[in-house]
């Protein structure tokens, strides 16, 4: 799945709400296990420069949340009223 073009589709109006619903997402879920160290260290280095809210940093987070926590992920992004998101995710 092309996590970045996904990002590209989130307009910037809601990177902030997004960005923090992942993390809150990967932060808190119990399958840290299906976290691969190469994207936790990716996640660090873009929180360190403030650059999570940046379509590189949300394509991360969304490629996180999608490995620790797919169905949470889903309704977070239609929540936050993102359905065509969720689909293209679910679609894979």
């Amino acid at each position: 799945m092309d996590y970045q073009k996904l990002a590209n589709q989130i307009p910037a109006s809601k990177w902030e709400a997004i960005s923090d619903k992942l993390i809150d997402i990967i932060l808190t879920s119990k399958n840290d296990d299906k976290l691969p160290s190469r994207l936790a260290n990716n996640m660090l280095r873009y929180w360190q420069n403030n650059n999570l809210n940046s379509e590189p940093g949300l394509a991360t987070l969304l490629e996180a949340a999608v490995l620790v926590e797919l169905e949470k992920t889903l309704g977070a992004l239609n929540e936050l009223q993102m359905p065509n998101l969720a689909e293209l995710i679910k679609q894979g």
